[in-house]
């Protein structure tokens, strides 16, 4: 077990509705092929109250605002005081947290975003689970199938841990910051808190609290 790369050590998961998904799991790609499945299951058990569904299995808060160009395909959750700004496109399978801004342009695609995530400009957000207030710079994406079209493995240190699927964005791990126009990999995994320098391709793990400025050069935070 790499306990860095752990569903407990990127993410609390008081801050989201994938919770009862994510707590079964060790490793937070594990949740990309059941997103689907989930996200029907709990739209069921969704406050009429709270959520209006809108089209086939797209449940969204009544409280949050979707602009009239945005396209949302189901099955998709849209959830309380999160902002669906111009042109998004929603392709599904994307359980979206409370407080998000989903930014004109924006595409997302099989995916968890944490309460709080921020993908405000431009973003191509893949097959990856974004952790709670994450940020993605405008411009920046999630690369997730690789070139060859192999299997995605995780690089840490000097091994590199399979993941046993063809598709894999990225994990973020809570508060952490993408730089404007970066580019992360297929299976790149970034801990806690850390910050992206703007214009970077990254690939692999990225420590808790670091300072990625390029490739070899990554720095503690104080």
């Amino acid at each position: 077990m790499y306990d860095k790369l752990t569903i407990a050590s990127l993410f609390d998961l008081s801050h989201t509705a994938a919770a009862p998904l994510l707590e079964k799991l060790s490793y937070p790609w594990e949740a990309l092929p059941k997103i689907g499945e989930f996200i029907l299951q709990l739209g069921q058990t969704l406050s009429p109250e709270e959520y209006e569904k809108r089209g086939e299995n797209v449940w969204i808060a009544k409280s949050a605002k979707v602009f009239a160009s945005a396209f949302i395909n189901g099955p998709a959750i849209i959830g309380p005081d999160t902002e669906v700004r111009h042109c998004a496109f929603i392709r599904g399978n994307a359980l979206v947290g409370a407080g998000c801004v989903v930014g004109n342009s924006t595409e997302l695609k099989n995916v968890i975003l944490f309460d709080g995530v921020q993908v405000p400009h431009y973003n191509y957000v893949g097959d990856s689970i974004l952790g709670y207030k994450s940020h993605m710079g405008a411009g920046s994406i999630t690369s997730n199938v690789k070139s060859d079209k192999t299997l995605v493995k995780i690089s840490v240190e000097s091994e590199r841990l399979g993941t046993s699927l063809k598709k894999v964005g990225a994990m973020l791990g809570d508060h952490v910051e993408v730089g404007c126009n970066s580019v992360l990999n297929p299976g790149t995994v970034i801990g806690r808190e850390s910050t992206i320098y703007p214009l970077s391709m990254v690939r692999g793990y990225v420590p808790a609290r670091s300072i990625y400025k390029h490739s070899g050069e990554i720095a503690g935070k104080i």
